[in-house]
């Protein structure tokens, strides 16, 4: 743990901009693990959990992503439980386009009919007029992407909201988005040792496209006592997870972390990464880290 644990907040991450007019600092929050096991249901400690959202907004973090399959339901219905009426400056992200049949099940329904009943939902759930940024969760394989983007470029210009992003995107499918609606944002798994997207990521910069990487503190092998990513944890004072979200945020400048926890002590340990610099070298480690996994396991 960091001794600037309750110092630092959000603010130290820099900021980035969406759609030209919605500034938030790079360090948010990922509102998935308010819910019980396997994204379903009631958390164990509901009350912790607003703790934590009222928490954030002590320590500037101005951007919370959720879902409405988060539950389903229920992480929207605790952020409005908690901080409605909203503090000036918070946008609120949410997803539409996943099922959600039963514990741990995630099944893709980007038909136009779903889309519009899921976004009434979350507008109903959040107590708002438009969503800020409403993200397709993910590309449905029976739909075509223009048609599932197409169906909230049309409740865009019905003012339900006020910018597109996409989520779980590869470049082709994003460039297809694109035809159809601004994009201002794109969110895939991204993390120290899941690099799979990084062409995506690039291609956002360039584009001047939000990347919001999910699952932002996997590391797998990287994390092992004495490995890299410990050495550098202990020369910070910090712990392995604030090295891994401050790597991410030194990535690149338009990337906007949503770590997430159900935790207040564990949401300013999140927050404090933002105030970690890592140099040329410990950002290079991780790097040559996952070459020698990949090397080893090709071997």
């Amino acid at each position: 743990m960091t001794s600037n644990t309750t110092t630092v907040n959000a603010s130290a991450a820099g900021t980035v901009t969406l759609g030209g007019d919605l500034t938030v600092n790079r360090m948010g929050f990922g509102a998935m693990r308010l819910t019980g096991p396997g994204i379903w249901g009631e958390p164990t400690d509901p009350e912790e959990c607003k703790r934590v959202l009222r928490r954030a907004m002590e320590l500037s973090v101005t951007f919370i992503d959720t879902a409405d399959s988060y539950g389903p339901e229920v992480s929207e219905r605790l952020i409005a439980e908690a901080l409605y009426p909203y503090p000036q400056g918070l946008v609120i992200a949410t997803k539409g386009g996943q099922m959600r049949p039963g514990p741990g099940q995630w099944t893709p329904n980007g038909r136009p009919e779903h889309l519009r009943q899921a976004l009434e939902g979350s507008l109903r759930r959040l107590k708002l007029d438009q969503i800020d940024l409403y993200q397709l969760h993910r590309p449905d394989p029976r739909v075509p992407v223009e048609e599932s983007v197409g169906t909230l470029a049309e409740l865009q210009r019905e003012g339900k909201i006020r910018h597109i992003g996409v989520s779980n995107f590869d470049i082709r499918q994003l460039q297809r988005a694109q035809q159809v609606a601004r994009i201002v944002s794109i969110q895939n798994r991204f993390n120290l040792t899941d690099r799979s997207s990084e062409d995506v990521l690039d291609y956002g910069e360039r584009q001047g496209i939000a990347f919001i990487p999910w699952a932002p503190l996997g590391a797998g092998p990287l994390t092992e006592p004495g490995g890299p990513i410990d050495r550098i944890a202990q020369k910070h004072q910090a712990t392995q997870g604030q090295i891994a979200l401050a790597w991410l945020l030194q990535r690149s400048p338009v990337m906007l972390v949503i770590p997430g926890t159900s935790k207040v002590s564990h949401l300013e340990d999140n927050v404090a990464a933002a105030g970690l610099t890592l140099s040329p070298d410990e950002l290079a480690t991780p790097d040559q880290a996952v070459r020698k996994v990949q090397d080893a396991h090709h071997a």
